[in-house]
C-alpha cells in the first residue's frame, strides 16, 4: 500500500500531513520540532509503535495508527515495530475492569509474525526504512536491581491518575501489582530504542506519557506522543473487535470489503474515509448529503483498492450489486466436505452449515433456520432436523450475501 501519503512538500505540508487525524500531540508543538530537528541533524526519526500480539487478525481500525506509521516512513523516517511479545505475558490493563489473563511467550511469538505479515499490507517493509524487535531482547534480561530501578521511576499516585485504575480502585475491583509494570516496561522500551516519536491509539496515551518520563529518569531524550483516534465498529457503537463481528479486515476478500465498506453508518462515513484514506472528506461529506449510496460506494471502492490494487474494484462492485438483486454470485468460497461426514450419502443441515463455516455450532444454525436466514439451493430452510443428499455441488446462503459452495469430497 502506498497511499498513506506521502509528500514531496516542505516541513508545513509535512507536519500538516501527520496532523491529519491525529487525536493527541504531546507537547503540542512536538511533531514540528521533531521534524525541524531531523532536518537539522541530518537524521531519520525513530518512530515507534509497540503492539502486543494478543490477537493474531488485524482490521482497518489498527490500521488507523498503522498508516500514520506509513505517513512517517514516506517521510523518510524510520518506522520502529515492536512486536510486545514480552510485555503481552504481563497483559495490557488498558481500558480493562479486570486483570487480563496473560498469554504465553510462544503464543504472543505466534501472533507476532502474523501480525508483521498483516502489518506490512500497510507499511512500507524495505529493510531501511522498518525496524522489527521483539521487547524480549531487553526486557526478558533485566535483573531485579534493573526491575527495582525501573519501578522508582513512577509513584503508585500518578499511576492511579490513569482513568481505568481509578475506576478500579474506586469500585473495589482488585489491581495486581505486576498491571503496573506494564506502562513501565512500554516506556523502558523506548529507551531501549531510542524513539523520537511514539504512537499510538488514544486508549495508550497513559502509556506513552509514561514513557517520556522514563526516558528522563534514564538521561534519553524524551519522546513526543502521538495518538490516533480508535474506529467505531459497523455497528457504530462499539469499538471494532472481530469478537463483536463488526469489523472490516486487512485479509478480507476484495468482494467482502466492499460489502462491509457498504455497511459504515452513514454518521461514520466521513471518519471512516479520513482515518482509513486519504479521500477528500469534505467532499465525500457533501455526496454523503445528495447521494448516500454513492458516497458508499466512492469509499467502498477506494477501501478495495488500497488493500487489493485496482484490478479487483469493479468486480468487487459487480458482486455487491448482483447479490442485491437477489442473484447468486459466480464466484464464492468453496468447502469441501468429506465422505466419511456423510451417512448413506446424506447430511443433516445444522451438520452441514458448521461444516460449510456459515455457523459456530448446530445451535447457532437451528436459530438460523428458525428465523429462516438459512438457504441451500435457493430454497430457505424450515426443518432443522432435514438431511440433505449430498451427490453433487450444492450452494448453500447465510442472509442475503454469505454463500458457500459445498463439494462433496
Amino acid at each position: 500500500m502506498s497511499d498513506a501519503g506521502g509528500s514531496e512538500g516542505g516541513p508545513g505540508e509535512a507536519h500538516a500531513l501527520i496532523a491529519r487525524g491525529a487525536a493527541d500531540v504531546v507537547p503540542e508543538e512536538g511533531i514540528g520540532e521533531a521534524l525541524a530537528r531531523s532536518e537539522r541533524e541530518g537524521r531519520p526519526l525513530r518512530v515507534k509503535l509497540g503492539v502486543d500480539p494478543s490477537s493474531a487478525d488485524l482490521h482497518i481500525g489498527h490500521a488507523v495508527v498503522l498508516r500514520k506509521m506509513r505517513q512517517f516512513q514516506d517521510l523518510g523516517h524510520t518506522a520502529v515495530l515492536i512486536i510486545g511479545d514480552f510485555t503481552a505475558t504481563i497483559g495490557d490493563p488498558s481500558g480493562r475492569n479486570k486483570t487480563r489473563p496473560p498469554l504465553t511467550l510462544e503464543e504472543t511469538r505466534a501472533n507476532g509474525e502474523t501480525y508483521v505479515a498483516q502489518a506490512t499490507r500497510v507499511l512500507d517493509d524495505d529493510p531501511a526504512k522498518l525496524e522489527i524487535r521483539h521487547n524480549s531482547e531487553w526486557l526478558s534480561g533485566l535483573g531485579f536491581a534493573e526491575v527495582v530501578r525501573l519501578a522508582s521511576t513512577y509513584t503508585v499516585a500518578r499511576m492511579l491518575e490513569r482513568d481505568d485504575f481509578t475506576k478500579r480502585y474506586q469500585g473495589g475491583i482488585p489491581i495486581s501489582v505486576h498491571e503496573f509494570l506494564y506502562p513501565l516496561a512500554q516506556g523502558y522500551d523506548s529507551v531501549a530504542v531510542e524513539a523520537d516519536v511514539e504512537l499510538g491509539g488514544t486508549d495508550q496515551l497513559f502509556n506513552l506519557l509514561v514513557g517520556r518520563d522514563v526516558q528522563r529518569a534514564y538521561g534519553v531524550p524524551p519522546q513526543v506522543a502521538l495518538t490516533t483516534p480508535l474506529l467505531e465498529g459497523l455497528d457504530g457503537q462499539e469499538k471494532m473487535s472481530k469478537s463483536l463481528g463488526n469489523v472490516i479486515g486487512l485479509t478480507d476478500p476484495p468482494d467482502v470489503m466492499f460489502k462491509r465498506a457498504m455497511q459504515v453508518v452513514d454518521a461514520l462515513l466521513p471518519r471512516y474515509a479520513e482515518l482509513s484514506t486519504l479521500l477528500d472528506v469534505p467532499a465525500l461529506r457533501e455526496a454523503l448529503a445528495d447521494d448516500p449510496v454513492g458516497a458508499h460506494r466512492t469509499f467502498a471502492r477506494e477501501l478495495v483498492r488500497i488493500y487489493h490494487g485496482p484490478a479487483p474494484v469493479a468486480d468487487a462492485e459487480a458482486r455487491y450489486d448482483a447479490v442485491a438483486r437477489g442473484e447468486t454470485p459466480d464466484e464464492m468460497r468453496e468447502v469441501v466436505v468429506p465422505g466419511d461426514a456423510l451417512e448413506g450419502g446424506s447430511i443433516g443441515v445444522l451438520r452441514l452449515a458448521v461444516l460449510a463455516g456459515l455457523t459456530q455450532s448446530n445451535g447457532e444454525a437451528r436459530r438460523l433456520i428458525q428465523n429462516r436466514g438459512l438457504r441451500l439451493a435457493g430454497e430457505v430452510l424450515e426443518d432443522p432436523r432435514a438431511s440433505v443428499e449430498l451427490a453433487a455441488p450444492v450452494v448453500m446462503q447465510r442472509g442475503k450475501d454469505t454463500f458457500v459452495r459445498i463439494v462433496p469430497g
